[in-house]
Order: C-alpha cells, then sequence, then structure tokens
C-alpha cells in the first residue's frame, strides 16, 4: 500500500461523530443492525463503549416484552402504545335566544324611525292595518313604551285581534302596578271573548288595585254574570253602585242581574233609575219593559218595549217583546171587560 493510500485509510478512521449523535443515533443503529450479537467480533477500541452501549438498550428491551407460553419461538412483539386520551373540547353553551315577544314585529334599519308618528298619520288616514303594524314595530325598539302599548291595544280591538291587545293591557298592567285602568280593560275584552274565569282573575286583582273605582266592581260583576255566579254578581254591581249612585250602566246590569234571580221588583226599581240615566239606550228599556211584564204591568212594559223599538229599530228581541205584548193588549180589547171600558183613558205609563 502506497503511503499516500495508508494516509487516506488513516483518515478515514481517525473519523469522529458529535458528542450528541453518539450519544443518540449510533447505539440505536446497532442495536437495529443486530450488531450486538457480534460480540466475538473484534472492533476498533473506539467503537466498543458504543457497542456496550447498545447492548444494555437491548436488555432494556427484553425485560420489558412480554413472554408469550408457546412451543413455538415467537419473534418479539412491540407493545403497542395506549392510544392518547381523547379530551372533547370544552364548547361553550350558547345562549338561550330570548322568547319571541308576541307584540313586537322585527325590523331593522339603518336609521332611527319615528314608528308611532307614522301610526299615527296611518290611522289618520283610516289605516288601522298599517298604524298596528307600525305601532308594533315601535315596540320591537322598545318594549316598554307604554303610549305604544296603550295604541296596541286601542287598535288591535279594531282589528278584531283580540289576543294582541290582552297582551299589551297585561304588559301595560305590569308596568304600571298602581293603576287599575288596563286591567279594567283587559277584564271587559276577557268577559266579550266569553273567558269569564280569566276576567274574575284580571277583575279582582284590579279592585285590589283600586278599591274606590265603581268601574273595577262593575266589571268584576259582569264576570261573575257571564259565569252564572249571581250572587256574587248581585255583591259587586251593588258594591259599585254604592260608590257611584248615578252609573247608569251598573244600575242596568244589577237590574239584570235580579231578572236572572227572579227578583223582579228590585230589577224594576233600579232599571227605572237606569232608564232615567240612559234615556237613549235600547237594552235598558227592553229590560225594563221584561221587568214590567214580570210584575203584570202591561201598559208599562209595552211602552217600555216600544221606546227600545224605536230607539234600536234593528233591536231583534226588542221587536219581539213588542209583537207579544201587542198581541195580548189584542186579545185583552177583545174580551168581554175590556169591550165595556172602551170609553175609559188608557193609565198614565212611565215613561
Amino acid at each position: 500500500m502506497s503511503p499516500r493510500t495508508r494516509k487516506a485509510t488513516r483518515r478515514t478512521l481517525g473519523f469522529t461523530l458529535p458528542p450528541a449523535l453518539k450519544k443518540s443515533l449510533l447505539p440505536t443503529c446497532l442495536a437495529a443492525l443486530g450488531l450486538a450479537a457480534w460480540t466475538d467480533v473484534p472492533l476498533p477500541a473506539s467503537l466498543r463503549p458504543w457497542l456496550a452501549l447498545a447492548e444494555q438498550h437491548a436488555r432494556t428491551r427484553e425485560a420489558v416484552t412480554p413472554v408469550v407460553p408457546s412451543d413455538f419461538a415467537e419473534a418479539p412483539r412491540l407493545i403497542p402504545l395506549a392510544p392518547p386520551e381523547v379530551t372533547s373540547p370544552i364548547v361553550e353553551q350558547a345562549p338561550r335566544p330570548a322568547p319571541e315577544d308576541a307584540l313586537a314585529l322585527p325590523h331593522e334599519h339603518g336609521r332611527r324611525v319615528d314608528h308611532l308618528g307614522r301610526a299615527r298619520s296611518l290611522r289618520e288616514l283610516g289605516d288601522v292595518s298599517g298604524a298596528l303594524t307600525e305601532v308594533r314595530r315601535a315596540l320591537h325598539d322598545d318594549p316598554a313604551d307604554t303610549d305604544a302599548l296603550t295604541q296596541a291595544a286601542r287598535l288591535a280591538r279594531l282589528q278584531g285581534q283580540s289576543d294582541v291587545a290582552l297582551l299589551a293591557y297585561a304588559r301595560l298592567g305590569h308596568l304600571v302596578p298602581e293603576d287599575a285602568g288596563a286591567l279594567i280593560q283587559q277584564a271587559r275584552l276577557l268577559v266579550s271573548l266569553g273567558r269569564h274565569a280569566e276576567a274574575v282573575r284580571v277583575g279582582e286583582e284590579a279592585v285590589l288595585r283600586a278599591p274606590e273605582d265603581a268601574e273595577a266592581y262593575q266589571v268584576l260583576g259582569r264576570a261573575h254574570l257571564v259565569g252564572g255566579e249571581l250572587t256574587s254578581a248581585i255583591l259587586r254591581f251593588q258594591q259599585a253602585v254604592h260608590l257611584e249612585p248615578e252609573h247608569g250602566y251598573a244600575l242596568n246590569n244589577l237590574g239584570f242581574a235580579y231578572l236572572r234571580a227572579g227578583e223582579n221588583a228590585k230589577a224594576a226599581e233600579v232599571l227605572t233609575q237606569a232608564a232615567e240615566l240612559l234615556p237613549n239606550v235600547a237594552y235598558v228599556h227592553n229590560n225594563l219593559g221584561v221587568a214590567w211584564e214580570r210584575l203584570g204591568r202591561k201598559e208599562e212594559a209595552r211602552a217600555a218595549y216600544g221606546t227600545a223599538t224605536r230607539l234600536s229599530p234593528r233591536y231583534v228581541q226588542a221587536r219581539v217583546n213588542a209583537d207579544r205584548m201587542s198581541r195580548v193588549a189584542q186579545v185583552d180589547l177583545d174580551s168581554p171587560e175590556a169591550r165595556g171600558q172602551e170609553g175609559l183613558s188608557p193609565r198614565p205609563v212611565a215613561p
């Protein structure tokens, strides 16, 4: 071998690896290639420490490898690593949307709009439906606007949307707890819908808020009357008349309740007062006519029915009562007793 070749070989054998690579890469490679079995093969002195390290690494792996009892030698099996725990990501619960406001109509505008002003203009033009739409848009902007709620209730009643009106009155009653006006209106509407149990509940709340308001007792009495609770109805109407003696409608309702209870004399007394206070209300005179007829005072009954039909020609019940009294009068005139008294003047009748 020439000196040049010997020199080159020396350079190759004198090559050294970085310390980090010696500790990690080379022992692993030796173990993988099976050099640990070559213990009898003479190696350079510089590689013997690495061989010892590779043998130690192999022994460590054998210690952790399970021994499988079998008649056949098995190659060592790798222990599968346990899969990493899958941690469910913490997902924040989205906030539940607020319950939809049945009164409000959602909308989007780039600028502030005076919906109440629009509603008033549309109402003046006779567009009740459009006015109600604008009011409900105003309630979307401010659900606690009492002016918008008041208008919504009135317009909804004109449109026949009773559910919307009831919701508006209920919210007004909640927002203004010291006022019974909204509850009284709510109870009236419930009575007109035949929902007397709800009307009684709302009317009682109105009485608690305004114990000196005759109208609260009046509407509560009507609620009891619709439900057929005559005793309670009469009591509430009496309280209303006590607080306001000239409350013509309360007097009429009290008289009507007396008629339903068969107390005809009391009915005639209060209905006479009601007819004087409400001379242009047809059904008051019709009720008075029923009271007189039950008491046998036919002339007064005929006059009361006549007044009712004159005030309201389409009032069917009053016309039926008036026709019946006319037939009764004709029968009376055809009787022998009536023929002998034809020259007598008729007895004065109540107005």
